[in-house]
């Protein structure tokens, strides 16, 4: 799966399921035990506001979740934008194309923290985990956990779904 439809699949779904969310649950708790469910939406929005900004567009304060993923869509689609190169949120360079599976993926953890938080259903997009599998397993969880922006592994069976095994890899019990 390429970088650009892992982002629009996922980022997409994610809106979807902020916009589920209900005035009531916004102060709840979720598996991000740093954030409430209002902290995890701003961060979810922040990551589409990320990946715009590495396209080389602005992205403005005032537009909604949706509006920054449908302009985060488009500036990946523009002429030479997957081959920029920006900083990763942990410091290191990669490409726009790698920053935009990157942040697919973190648009996809946090779908299933969302729906964890909010009592709607867990299931992920399968295309997206799998692509997220074979990108980012087992070496960039434990990236992320140096940097400490990723939780601690937890135990899961090795024959145990794609979905639960990333989940997992990310600090998350399935």
């Amino acid at each position: 799966m390429d970088p650009l439809a892992m982002f629009e699949v996922a980022a997409s779904r994610a809106v979807a399921a902020a916009e589920a969310v209900t005035a009531d649950q916004l102060p709840g708790s979720t598996p991000c035990s740093e954030w409430d469910v209002r902290a995890l939406l701003d961060h979810m929005h922040g990551g589409a506001a990320y990946l715009l900004a590495a396209t080389g567009r602005d992205a403005r304060p005032s537009a909604t979740y949706r509006q920054a993923v449908e302009e985060c869509v488009a500036g990946l689609r523009a002429p030479g934008a997957l081959e920029r190169r920006c900083a990763s949120p942990v410091g290191f360079e990669w490409s726009v194309a790698e920053a935009a599976a990157g942040t697919a993926m973190d648009q996809l953890i946090h779908t299933w923290d969302l729906a964890v938080a909010t009592g709607h259903d867990r299931t992920l997009d399968a295309r997206v985990v799998d692509a997220c599998v074979a990108l980012f397993l087992p070496d960039m969880p434990e990236h992320g956990r140096r940097a400490g922006i990723v939780g601690t592994a937890v135990p899961v069976a090795p024959d145990a779904a794609a979905q639960d095994r990333l989940l997992a890899a990310m600090g998350r019990t399935p």
